[in-house]
């Protein structure tokens, strides 16, 4: 065994979704992986792949008595197995997993930053508040910064939240070859997904990934949707996701589920075949107030659909205005709605503009390269091998 590594995120779903790959490759790499999180159903699902999986509550909000109890946890843990390596993830997993590290006395502790906490949809005040703390904490409970953002990475440069040589511009990726692969494709799947959902090859397909709550942009994306298509019948939208019960805007819970009813909107929950849903897709949207670097867009992009996203950090690393897809102001109906209508009007340009989004995908967001990167930190931290990010 090569070393023990900890990774510890808020839930199980973010296990599943993001980290499964970087977990499977540490293991088979020499290294014993373990996980911190809490267990919302998918342990079970999981622990086939994914061994070692340490059931410890983490709030994803900032709670005092619940965050205190989940440092104490998190603590007892790794005084308990020794870990070698602390790497952390999402918001407040990863500040109070930092914050036990650094109480157990860990020797290296990583923060993968999916994207800083602060965002341009803050107030003043609320983007200080926010900023202060990833910035201290990065300073003080942190050995190596990893950003998946570019601007996140110049930022912390500019802004010296570490030692510029502790910082890595990490990325984002997925599975070129054996997933996200239109040439993988298996026929009959998509056949029988094409009768399932009741669509057809004269329709064009616009596909949103994600949490159906008004932070992604849903009410903006049904209210556009609803005018676009009325002009266009042949138009489709894909919902893939789930309305979270808990959302605390029971509002907007209950608006986005009328704007679902509209004709030609498709909802489909929770699924596991993303990447054939994806095939069907011309188009993919995701007019998301604040991202880091989305991965359903790599995902997207890697099966050949144009994107449409809000011009925010992450988003405008992906999307090459008028190569691969439109960037529109956040919140803004009409900007979205014109480019939905843009799409439709000269539709020769959607199978150009996917064909596009599939080239940079493989320029810029290969996960092997992702993977890679952090392997090679985690052999430098056990055994000081030379690393350059």
């Amino acid at each position: 065994m090569k070393g023990k590594i900890l990774q510890v995120c808020a839930i199980d779903l973010t296990v599943d979704k993001l980290l499964k790959p970087l977990i499977l490759e540490s293991n088979k790499s020499g290294f014993e992986t373990h996980v911190a999180c809490t267990d919302t159903g998918l342990f079970s699902k999981l622990k086939s792949d994914v061994p070692n999986m340490h059931n410890i509550r983490i709030d994803r909000s900032i709670n005092l008595v619940s965050n205190i109890k989940s440092i104490i946890s998190l603590y007892k843990l790794i005084r308990r197995e020794k870990y070698d390596i602390v790497h952390v993830h999402t918001p407040i997993a990863a500040l109070l997993g930092r914050v036990a590290a650094k109480l157990a006395g860990v020797k290296h502790i990583v923060y993968t930053a999916h994207g800083f906490y602060f965002h341009d949809d803050m107030s003043k005040k609320e983007y200080k508040f926010f900023y202060t703390i990833e910035k201290y904490a990065a300073k003080f409970l942190t050995d190596w910064l990893l950003l998946q953002s570019e601007e996140d990475y110049n930022l912390a440069i500019k802004d010296r939240f570490i030692k510029e040589d502790k910082t890595i511009h990490l990325s984002n990726g997925v599975d070129l070859i054996e997933v996200f692969n239109p040439q993988k494709l298996n026929k009959d799947d998509i056949s029988n997904l094409t009768e399932e959902i009741g669509v057809n090859e004269n329709d064009v397909i616009f596909t949103f990934i994600g949490r159906l709550v008004r932070e992604k942009g849903i009410i903006e994306l049904l209210k556009s949707f609803k005018e676009i298509s009325s002009k266009y019948p042949n138009a489709k939208l894909l919902l893939v996701g789930g309305l979270p019960d808990s959302e605390r805007d029971t509002t907007s819970i209950n608006e986005i589920k009328e704007l679902m009813e509209q004709d030609n909107v498709i909802f489909l929950g929770f699924r596991d075949d993303i990447h054939n849903l994806l095939a069907l897709s011309d188009i993919f949207v995701l007019p998301s107030y604040r991202e880091g670097l989305p991965r359903s867009i790599i995902e997207a992009m890697a099966m050949n659909n144009a994107i449409i996203a809000t011009n925010i950090r992450g988003c405008r690393e992906q999307v090459v205005e008028g190569e691969n897809g439109f960037l529109v102001e956040r919140k803004s109906i009409k900007e979205l709605a014109d480019a939905m209508n843009k799409m439709l009007s000269q539709t020769d340009q959607i199978e150009n503009m996917g064909l596009r989004a599939r080239e940079i995908a493989v320029h810029k967001f290969n996960e092997a390269k992702v993977l890679e990167k952090q392997l090679i930190l985690f052999e430098k931290l056990m055994f000081g091998k030379n690393f350059k990010s």
